[in-house]
């Protein structure tokens, strides 16, 4: 359709009809079906009424019930606008590879593509338009439940890895039936809550808000995502869904986003509860003027808006304007020549869990695990075969995280299963020992799991958080593994030293106990569909763990949030990983630094960072520096390395990090293997933003870094010149 002609179906429109153009509804509200909401449903109106004028819904689970519910509109539309149909698809739709925070561990961009075809694919054959991804809200404090949701506490690596989600969704042209548009979430900080309590206000001056916050959105809006959603907090007391300066003067202006902007769900009601709008009339207004187009759930703008224009409170040209974003989405979307998009149910038998996929979403799941400690357990040997796998998740389906599709477990190798389709004459012994749970406090089954551990040749623990205690509202105030796991691994371990612990969590977790006593641990996050067949392919050695911490392991629930880039201060800790010092910033009763940083993950094998180069010592502000890293492989075993860039200004005008990410490289290297691995760093890497908001750089020394985060091996220095 033209432009001239999609504003000619505008014309025709009465207010009423625009302002059901700008309203999303829940499926179920039409059709029946078993999803889950996340909040509650909007201010209850006829469905014929809305089914006649809405523009779009979400929920709905298959191709079938997507034609369906196209079909019930479209019939009902005096103007025949096809519906928009929108899904959360986070890390997979029926084949699922790991939660976003463990991919943000592969330090792999083209791992998170793949990934994320394999999910266009899926998502397109159900009959998605929109899906409800990327995520990439930078999250410093774990006991925030949605941490599993985003890649990494770095906006660098969010930033990446969202904008490859976004091409590899999005693919060259919107109109292909294949592809599916991306909304991006949650603008803006919305995992800078106070105390780490999900949907909780936040605070945060404008230095943090554009070093820290914005990157990772806007670099998934400069790789061509058409949708974009306000977060639910207040951000320095104005909700997002109203904050003007938000989306009006930095999306619209500074950025030139000319995309649809749709809350989140029931965000525009929830004005109300904010404090900001006296009911949901008012909450309509502040939205609209704020420049949300689309209302998600809540109804207000079809009750609201079209009085509100009547009234001269709103103005129609700001409605018209809502309207045709969500009217040129569609269109190019190409939904008026075929509102079904991709909807195939033959499509879906064929593509859905297919081998390519599942080898795909198993590959994920091993270069996102993180060898945390290996006192030569791992990998079990090929003979050792009579294995005791013990734990409240050594039997356990749910293992793909908060956003899998309902019913995903049906299709989880478990770890049983795993082991026995890489080793079939393995003899298992099973024991659970104790629950998971908060509330768990039976320890009747130790004393069997810890016979079963004394009599087998080597043992497998699996523990962790279970699946619905990390994700959207699943924040919690202590990280320690719930239940009496702690307990349960102590006395296997004293019963057989043999042992290897498996971790399935969606957020890091406070660890310290356990790795006091603990020979191995792998930390698996929730890997996904094919999590048994990566579990044992990773125990065995068939895989070598590569993957590195995205997040920080603190030591102790106190000490969150603690950014790896964190800022210096006037009197700083001399030993940072020591315990306290006089008069200097620190705790009394832990070191500073996390237990395991960012950027930390072992291997089967050892790498050496043997030379440091830059090619030139100074830069102009036109110039580049070429940064070569010399990486040899000294084990024994083949593996993947990820090199880190850091980058430090020691003197500038304003306090910076004691380190930052800037660059990373991942590369395969044989034993004896030596690469070199090639950075370029561009006066744009060296630049902050001042106290007044504007990004600048300043002339003077700066000095680079390889290894990971607070433990930087080889370091040299160069000059920014005037």
């Amino acid at each position: 359709m033209t432009e001239q002609a999609l504003k000619k179906l505008l014309e025709s429109m009465t207010l009423e009809e625009k302002a059901g153009q700008l309203v999303q509804c829940n499926a179920g509200q039409f059709i029946a079906n078993q999803l889950e909401i996340t909040g509650p449903d909007g201010e209850m109106l006829p469905s014929e009424e809305l089914n006649r004028v809405m523009g779009s819904v979400l929920t709905f689970e298959d191709a079938k019930q997507a034609k369906a519910l196209q079909d019930k509109h479209l019939a009902a539309d005096p103007h025949k606008i096809p519906l928009l149909l929108m899904l959360d698809v986070i890390h997979g739709l029926r084949t699922t590879y790991p939660i976003p925070l463990a991919m943000g561990c592969s330090f792999d961009d083209d791992l998170v593509y793949e990934c994320a075809d394999m999910a266009r694919r899926e998502s397109s054959v159900c009959g998605v338009h929109v899906t409800f991804n990327p995520m990439v809200d930078t999250a410093r404090d774990p006991r925030w439940g949605r941490i599993l949701e985003t890649n990494s506490e770095e906006p660098l690596l969010n930033g990446r890895m969202g904008a490859a989600l976004v091409r590899a969704t999005q693919g060259d042209d919107l109109g292909k039936p294949e592809n599916v548009a991306c909304c991006v979430k949650h603008y803006a900080a919305y995992g800078a809550g106070e105390a780490g309590r999900d949907y909780n206000t936040v605070d945060v001056s404008e230095r943090m808000l554009r070093e820290t916050y914005l990157p990772a959105y806007k670099a998934c809006l400069d790789a061509g995502a058409r949708l974009i959603m306000p977060s639910f907090n207040a951000l320095n007391g104005v909700p997002s869904v109203a904050n003007k300066y938000l989306m009006n003067d930095i999306l619209r202006g500074e950025w030139g986003f000319e995309g649809v902007v749709i809350s989140d769900y029931d965000a525009v009601g929830e004005l109300v509860s904010h404090g900001v709008a006296a009911d949901l009339k008012d909450a309509a207004r502040l939205a609209m003027e704020a420049g949300c187009d689309i209302d998600m759930v809540k109804n207000a703008y079809y009750l609201h808006l079209a009085n509100l224009v009547r009234e001269g409170t709103v103005s129609e040209e700001a409605v018209d304007a809502a309207v045709m974003r969500v009217l040129r989405l569609k269109n190019e979307l190409g939904l008026f020549e075929n509102p079904y998009h991709g909807a195939d149910e033959q499509a879906e038998k064929e593509v859905y869990l297919c081998e390519k996929h599942r080898e795909i979403a198993r590959r994920a799941a091993e270069e996102t695990a993180v060898l945390l400690k290996n006192e030569g357990i791992l990998p079990f040997r090929r003979e050792v075969k009579h294995v005791a796998l013990i734990g409240p998740f050594a039997e356990e389906t749910r293992l793909n995280g908060f956003w899998s599709r309902p019913g995903a477990e049906r299709y989880t190798v478990t770890i049983p299963e795993g082991i026995r389709n890489l080793l079939p004459e393995a003899e298992l012994i099973i024991e659970r020992g104790c629950g998971a749970e908060f509330e768990d406090t039976d320890r009747s089954g130790i004393d069997r799991a810890v016979q079963a551990a004394a009599g087998a040749d080597a043992v497998i623990l699996a523990l962790g958080e279970p699946e619905n205690d990390s994700g959207e509202g699943r924040s919690r105030a202590e990280l320690d593994l719930p239940g009496p796991q702690a307990e349960l691994a102590r006395r296997v371990i004293e019963a057989n030293g043999n042992t290897a612990i498996i971790l399935f969590n969606g957020r890091p977790l406070v660890l310290t106990e356990l790795v006091s006593f603990a020979p191995a641990v792998l930390e698996m996050w929730y890997p996904g569909t094919e999590a048994g067949n990566a579990v044992a392919r990773l125990l065995w050695g068939e895989a070598n763990p590569c993957g590195k911490l995205s997040a920080g392991l603190p030591r102790s629930v106190g000490q969150c949030p603690n950014p790896y880039n964190r800022m210096n201060t006037g009197r700083p800790k001399p030993e940072p990983d020591s315990r306290a010092f006089p008069f200097t910033s620190c705790y009394l009763d832990t070191p500073n630094l996390p237990l395991y940083s960012f950027g930390f993950g072992l291997s089967y094998t050892t790498f050496a960072y043997e030379k440091l180069s830059l090619d030139r010592t100074q830069m102009t502000k036109d110039g580049e520096i070429r940064v070569t890293v010399t990486v040899r492989n000294t084990g024994a075993a083949a593996g993947k390395e990820t090199v880190q860039l850091y980058l430090r200004d020691p003197v500038a005008s304003v306090v910076r990090p004691v380190q930052q990410l800037i660059d990373y490289r991942k590369v395969f290297l044989k034993p004896g293997e030596r690469a070199e691995v090639v950075f370029t760093v561009s006066e744009m890497q060296l630049r902050f933003f001042d106290m007044n908001g504007r990004e600048m750089s300043e002339p003077g020394e700066f000095r680079i870094s390889t290894g990971y985060a607070d433990h930087l091996l080889l370091t040299e220095r160069f000059e920014l010149t005037k």
